[in-house]
């Protein structure tokens, strides 16, 4: 009997990544009218498909030395602060924005707090990308703020009277409510906007259901990923036999043993190609175990 594979049903690409590989793939035709075309920092966190973009054009901007009129320079899905664009525009680049309409929602969002005087809780990891991009968002209208990776982070935030929470879209939904929880008990006046993205959520959502489930939990992803890194968590805490991979190089022979179930998800940053490398190498891998037996 062959091993049985499941594919979580929204393991890989989300609308936001989707969108903005599009956008790079459409920009690569600016290299044939000699210019140059460059993302700003990795499009997405994923090594494989940044090498894919390559092979069209599309590099990584590695200095902003020699930026003019000839650059095309593409927003990544995270986003940039304000400042930067200015700064960027300055110079007569030509910008394409494939930031993400869910995190320009959350920089709406960290704006309309600071406007309205709450001081502003902003859940996530300092130093990622969209969390960078959102802080200049709160600095450029003039707000304040912590931004929080634990409950220890929230000291500052407690003795504050007026508290508005958001939250980087690819947050872990347990910690942003426990957060919210704390602030709770605290703050005198706590708007909570929740800024995770519904694609995170669910995702979150299908490895709680299927990692237990399965013999061997396998995710996908950029080791640089955040949401997938949080996915591989969440799997590791339902199932010991739980493993992060960015290619089918990875799989190795004896997580296989004796297994007769075996579960798939990806990062949102995970392309389909990537994921299907993978789940013929399980079935082959698998094959081979049955022969052996």
């Amino acid at each position: 009997m062959s091993v049985r594979i499941i594919l979580a049903p929204h393991a890989g690409f989300c609308f936001g990544v989707e969108r903005a590989i599009e956008l790079a793939q459409k920009s690569a035709v600016y290299t044939r009218e000699g210019k140059k075309v460059f993302t700003y920092g990795p499009l997405i966190h994923n090594p494989q498909e940044i090498e894919r973009l390559k092979t069209l054009g599309v590099e990584v901007l590695k200095s902003e030395e020699n930026l003019d009129s000839d650059t095309v320079l593409i927003i990544r899905s995270h986003g940039i602060p304000p400042q930067k664009e200015r700064e960027l525009l300055s110079k007569g680049v030509k910008i394409v924005d494939a930031t993400c309409p869910y995190v320009k929602a959350v920089h709406e969002a960290v704006q309309k707090l600071a406007n309205e005087g709450y001081f502003v809780v902003l859940v996530g990891e300092k130093n990622h990308p969209e969390v960078i991009g959102t802080w200049g968002y709160l600095k450029d209208v003039g707000g304040e703020g912590i931004i929080v990776e634990t409950l220890e982070d929230l000291k500052p935030a407690l003795n504050k009277q007026k508290v508005g929470v958001i939250a980087q879209t690819t947050q872990n939904e347990k910690f942003f409510k426990e957060v919210v929880g704390e602030l709770s008990i605290w703050v005198d006046e706590l708007k909570v906007i929740n800024t995770i993205c519904n694609a995170t959520s669910i995702r979150q959502e299908e490895v709680r259901e299927l990692a237990p489930k399965v013999d061997v939990m396998v995710i996908i992803g950029g080791k640089n990923s955040g949401n997938t890194t949080r996915l591989y968590k969440i799997a590791k805490s339902l199932n010991p036999n739980s493993y992060h991979i960015e290619t089918e190089e990875e799989l190795q022979e004896e997580w296989f043993e004796g297994v007769s179930t075996v579960g798939v998800s990806a990062g949102a940053s995970t392309p389909k190609w990537i994921i299907e490398k993978v789940i013929n190498r399980i079935r082959e891998i698998s094959d081979k175990t049955l022969v052996s037996d």
